[in-house]
């Protein structure tokens, strides 16, 4: 497993990482096929070369990423031999910081497990992506984590990362989705429209 393989690298150099994106969403929301891995790696500022460097010791770039890219965009995308994509993203911020902290192992097969982020901080990577899927992976952890989630730790990730990327939006979508599987039994009386008078 790809995901295993990474994982290995990291544990052997000592860094502090964790899995998110869509292994992250097998383990706490609606179960999906991916094959692709993402990864948060806790490199702080100055020193992302050399975690570029050692990466490509071992995958390739795949074409959409340059070095140039991946130092920009703090991302870097990569591919086994098997062509699988893998994302690790230099993390800096106190949130990634903070998720990583709050990371547990997923027990796998044959006495695995991945360490992957928790329920809440995925619900946060996701509500900050803002993409139309990650809505509905965002629904499916509220869903399948109902009565179990700390929306107040998730609220209080959230809010700082909303605010500088000023899309207050994000915030009012993540609550409306809260209210809807938090009273997910309401009726609604349909009126039926009558004919002549009453």
């Amino acid at each position: 497993m790809t995901a295993l393989e990474v994982q290995r690298l990291c544990e052997a150099q000592g860094w502090p990482f964790c899995i998110i994106g869509g292994i992250a969403v097998q383990r706490w929301g609606e179960a999906r096929f991916t094959k692709d891995v993402d990864l948060t790696l806790f490199t702080g500022f100055g020193e992302e070369e050399l975690y570029l460097d050692f990466w490509l010791k071992h995958f390739q770039l795949r074409p959409s990423c340059s070095r140039k890219f991946a130092l920009v965009n703090r991302v870097l995308l990569l591919a086994n031999s098997r062509g699988i994509p893998i994302d690790v993203a230099f993390g800096a911020t106190d949130f990634e910081r903070r998720s990583i902290e709050r990371s547990s192992l997923w027990p796998m097969s044959e006495g695995e497990a991945l360490r992957t982020c928790s329920a809440e901080d995925l619900l946060v990577h996701k509500c900050f992506a803002n993409r139309e899927h990650d809505w509905v992976d965002v629904d499916g952890i509220l869903a399948r984590q109902r009565g179990q989630l700390n929306l107040r730790l998730v609220r209080r990730e959230l809010k700082p990362l909303t605010d500088l990327k000023e899309e207050p939006k994000i915030m009012e979508r993540l609550e409306q989705k809260i209210v809807r599987q938090t009273q997910p039994f309401t009726l609604i009386k349909a009126t039926k429209r009558r004919k002549g008078p009453p």
